[in-house]
Parts: C-alpha cells; sequence; structure tokens
C-alpha cells in the first residue's frame, strides 16, 4: 500500500526534475541516507559481508539486479566507502559523468566502490547506456522499480550519494562531469 503512495511522487517528482536534468545540489546529512525501512535483502544488523569482518550498516542492506540480469548483494560492500551513482539513460548529465565515474572506480579499485544505480527507464535502456558510455567495468544495477532510488530518497537523476567506510552518507548531490568525485573519496580512503 505504501509503495503506491510513493511511486506516484516519485514520478511527479521525477516529471518535474526533467528540464532540470542535473541541477547541483548541495551536500547533505552525515548521518544514515534511508529514514524508510530496508528494502531488499531484509539483512539484520548483525549480518556480516564478505569475508565476515564488516557489520552490515543499514544504508547497505538492499538487494538488487544488476543491468546483465545478476543478482547483487549490498552487504558486500560493507567495510569501504561506497559511490553510488544514480542515473538515467536518456539524461545527458549522466552521459557527461560516466567517464569520470569510470575514471574514479578504477582509481580507487580494491580501496571504494562505485555503483550505478539507474532508474527511471527500462533494462534494455540501462544495457546500452552502460555499453554507450563505457561504465561496465563497475556494478549498474536496473533499478526500474524505484526501490534503490526511494531507500536514498533521490528524486531526480545525476546524483552522486557518497558513504563512508561506516555507511553514513558524507555528500549526496550532483557533480557535474563528474568532476571532483575523486577529491571527495580520497580522504575516505586514507
Amino acid at each position: 500500500m505504501r509503495a503506491r503512495l510513493i511511486l506516484p511522487g516519485l514520478l511527479a517528482a521525477t516529471a518535474l526534475t526533467l528540464a532540470g536534468c542535473g541541477t547541483e545540489k548541495t551536500a547533505s546529512s552525515s548521518g544514515d541516507a534511508e529514514k524508510t525501512g530496508p528494502t531488499g535483502s531484509g539483512s539484520s544488523a548483525s549480518a556480516q559481508a564478505g569475508a565476515g569482518t564488516a557489520a552490515v550498516p543499514k544504508a547497505l542492506r538492499f538487494t538488487g539486479t544488476t543491468v546483465e540480469g545478476k543478482p547483487f548483494d549490498a552487504a558486500t560492500l560493507a567495510g569501504k566507502p561506497v559511490v553510488l551513482w544514480f542515473w538515467a539513460p536518456w539524461c545527458p548529465t549522466c552521459k557527461a559523468q560516466g567517464p569520470e565515474t569510470a575514471k574514479v572506480a578504477a582509481q580507487f579499485q580494491g580501496q571504494a566502490h562505485v555503483i550505478g544505480v539507474a532508474g527511471l527507464d527500462k533494462t534494455q535502456a540501462m544495457k546500452d547506456f552502460v555499453t554507450d558510455t563505457k561504465v561496465g567495468t563497475f556494478p549498474n544495477l536496473a533499478d526500474e522499480a524505484g526501490d534503490i532510488w526511494k531507500k536514498f530518497e533521490i528524486t531526480q537523476q545525476s546524483i552522486y550519494v557518497i558513504l563512508d567506510k561506516d555507511g553514513k552518507t558524507v555528500f549526496t548531490g550532483s557533480l557535474p562531469a563528474g568532476k571532483g568525485l575523486a577529491d571527495k573519496v580520497s580522504p575516505l580512503v586514507g
């Protein structure tokens, strides 16, 4: 029932922001990104990730499917900084962010995770975007239903959410052409 109330609001907000694709947004809270319950896996706070050494923070308690159709569990990201890049296949600002986002993913490989979260279109369009922009070097999730977007309260495309190693949000906003992304991630891996 609640999903039916949220989805129309998300769609309405999206329609209002289409003209503002990539508009600047300021940094936000230093707390957990979501204020609603977990989406997807329903892992408990004591859930373990990867090798079992890092507790899974609330922000990383979600699952999804990559644009290639493979299952994805965000719990595997626990213990390292995470960049979530919310994009839409038809967004020119998102296309401009692709090269820098891929560069940052390669630069911080093994130290931080970069995950694309595609929405506002069909999976085939998302796959085409990944191929065309050459961002297939890191996972890109097909979030057609908008579940992950809702979890992080994202209402427009071309937004980065950066989490520290403890899962706390340290930045939420747009970075034109992805410029400055490396500068935001670098202090988190030190």
